[in-house]
């Protein structure tokens, strides 16, 4: 075949169809021609991938497959201008079937090279395989996490993330009525030496546990109820948490400490199949670190807090070493540097007492931003806080104002002394910008949205990342939904977000190479934060707002869009993918920096990686690139879902 004749089979290809001309003309210079006979095959059922992409140009293919049995079915046929091999030239996986000639068959053949550099180079083309690139995204992602778990930072106990609740869990559960007496129940779990009872409704359906704790604190230390009279109803704790039979151990673990309780609720499909308690957990693993957020609690200094807060970086690297999931290990060391953030509050305030500033003179909320609002603070990072206080009268402004400035030092200072470094760009309640009342607050963001000042914008960014973890949280409400009304209705200020979170390029350079930096003493490394992990997040972070998503972290971004209609399946899988990637990789190069007793800086030398983890990068970035190309695209409109904000929050149109 002649080049013009195998440009026109790439033209009348789909998607080969929407790239320009002249490169289909470049691509028909280099794309091979095999010809095959009758009953020949073009690879067999679980051959290793051969790195092709072939497109049929004449004859008939017919896809088959065999079962366990040896029997042969043939599942499908492709004609002229299909192609073939497309579900592993990407993973590399072997072939799930075979494809075998059926007459007199010519393929155009494209290598794995030439196929990458179209996907990295042009995002419209790469859509179409957006599918194929996250699934060797996955692949890779999912064997480098078991790879790395192997390489040890730390010594593991015993499995956090290895075992799934079903493995622990007890079972069958004793249940009662919550019509029942207690002084019968309380008979059952003395002579079955249980220390909780599942009370159900006449639905049979969970309402209430009665525990051993709630006997003793009702019935005999606060004598709420006479003993015979009572009813389990009466004083059955009605919070239930429920948490699935698959799920890990260590979520169980994080449900347990952000919900404050000790007993678990198995639910399967809606029915009640085991419970799981805290001691549960404790014998599986060191009492200790399993009750690290009690020790967190029960601190009376600063200093004894900051001692604790050493424990806590042992922990990342034990769920590393367990083959924990990405989402895992960010919810379990956010819950830990909460917990350690609202213990040094709580702590301030009293000093703030014994100092002779008294109690807070007006109720008020200390916020996080940036990464610790997004729950993705693996370690102790920068300190990115801002406080919002009731308002007051006029003339008692500068006083309640001079209260919480001194406040904010005292809790600032405690932040630093447990490993929350000072924040570098100076967003602290400590600076009169980020501490103010609640009119001032919701002035502030009205003057912004305004504004033509990169800064002003850039600010407005910045509180988009943000969440309420300590105080009257519900002081936090009318501000939100003023930040998030303002990203509504202002097409300027949509425009400038935009603007500004995409003002950072993506080190992704041709297939096969990553930019790095030029000069300095990071010369050939790649900043995994700046160059990837920030665009993605910023980029995760306009889609969501233009949505109408209040929540902060990227993960629960992507997911609330996808179930929204916002995003297609695809580009979840193609985001989801790039971001564990990115933030893998980067938790297990600083954690090995740390090992070597370096400062962890996101610093990486792609080129002194294993070439699978190099793939898996490249892969990333791409999906980082196509990110930033359809959020322009949906601002500009030239999308195929251009943003359509309404006051009820939907996504898209």
């Amino acid at each position: 075949m002649e080049d013009h004749e195998i440009l026109t089979v790439l033209k009348r290809t789909d998607p080969f169809e929407i790239l320009d001309a002249d490169i289909l003309k470049q691509l028909a210079k280099k794309t091979g021609i095999k010809a095959y006979t009758p009953n020949a095959y073009i690879f067999r059922q679980g051959e290793q991938s051969l790195d092709r992409l072939f497109i049929i140009a004449s004859g008939l293919v017919e896809i088959t497959v065999t079962n366990d049995r040896g029997l042969e079915s043939v599942v499908g046929l492709r004609r002229a201008y299909d192609f073939l091999g497309e579900t592993v030239i990407l993973s590399q996986q072997r072939y799930p079937g075979s494809a075998r000639a059926k007459e007199d068959l010519i393929c155009l053949v494209i290598t794995r090279k030439q196929f990458e550099k179209l996907i990295y180079e042009h995002p419209e083309f790469s859509s179409f395989f957006n599918a194929l690139l996250a699934e060797r995204m996955r692949l890779l992602y999912e064997e480098i996490v078991v790879q790395k778990s192997y390489e040890a930072y730390s010594s593991a106990e015993s499995p956090l993330f290895g075992k799934r609740v079903s493995e622990i869990m007890s079972y069958p559960v004793v249940t009662c009525s919550m019509s029942d007496p207690v002084s019968a129940i309380s008979r059952i779990m003395s002579e079955k030496d249980i220390s909780a009872v599942i009370a159900l409704d006449s639905e049979r359906k969970p309402r209430g546990i009665l525990t051993e704790s709630g006997l003793v604190k009702h019935l005999i230390a606060q004598q709420l109820y006479p003993i015979s009279a009572c009813r389990v109803e009466q004083i059955a704790n009605s919070h239930l948490v429920t948490v699935g039979p698959e799920s890990f151990i260590g979520q169980a673990l994080v449900s347990m400490i952000r919900n404050k309780t000790r007993y678990l609720i198995v639910m399967e499909r809606g029915k009640l199949v085991g419970i799981i308690a805290m001691v549960d957990l404790i014998k599986l693993r060191s009492t200790g670190q399993m009750l690290l957020t009690q020790n967190i609690e029960s601190q009376q200094s600063v200093q004894g807090l900051s001692v604790i807060s050493r424990e806590v970086d042992h922990i990342m690297g034990e769920m590393v070493a367990e083959k924990a999931a990405l989402g895992e290990i960010l919810d379990v060391m956010s819950e830990f540097h909460e917990r350690l953030t609202q213990r040094v509050i709580e702590l301030s305030e009293e000093r703030m007492k014994r100092d002779g500033w008294g109690p807070a003179p007006v109720d008020y909320c200390w916020f996080n931003i940036g990464s610790a609002a997004r729950y993705e603070q693996t370690f102790r990072t920068d300190q990115d806080n801002a406080i919002l206080y009731a308002d007051t009268e006029t003339e008692m402004q500068p006083t309640v104002d001079a209260y919480f400035k001194k406040f904010a030092e005292i809790v600032v200072e405690g932040l630093q002394a447990c490993g929350f470094a000072a924040c570098s760009k100076n967003i602290s309640p400590v600076n009169d910008q980020w501490r103010r009342s609640q009119s001032e607050w919701l002035r502030w963001v009205r003057k912004c949205s305004r504004s033509f000042l990169p800064q002003d914008i850039r600010f407005l960014t910045i509180l988009i990342d943000m969440r309420p973890v300590w105080g009257n949280k519900s002081l936090s409400r009318d501000f939100v939904e003023s930040l998030f009304s303002v990203f509504r209705q202002s097409f300027h200020t949509r425009r400038k977000l935009v603007a500004d979170d995409m003002s950072h390029p993506v080190s992704a350079g041709f297939p096969g190479t990553i930019v790095t930096e030029k000069s300095g003493i990071h010369k050939d490394e790649i900043n995994l934060k700046i160059a990837g992990i920030q665009p993605l997040v910023k980029g995760i972070r306009i889609l969501a707002a233009g949505c109408g998503i209040q929540d902060p972290s990227t993960l629960a971004r992507l997911d609330q869009m996808v179930a929204a209609g916002a995003i297609s399946s695809e580009e979840f899988a193609m985001y989801r993918t790039s971001f564990e990637s990115l933030m893998m990789l980067a938790l297990v190069e600083n954690l090995k920096k740390i090992g070597q007793g370096r400062f962890p800086d996101n610093y990486l030398d792609p080129y002194a990686l294993r070439k699978r983890e190099r793939i898996l990068l490249k892969d990333a970035l791409s999906g980082v690139t196509q990110l930033q190309k359809h959020v322009s695209q949906k601002q500009s409109g030239t999308g195929q879902r251009a943003f359509a904000i309404s006051d009820s929050g939907v996504g898209a149109a």
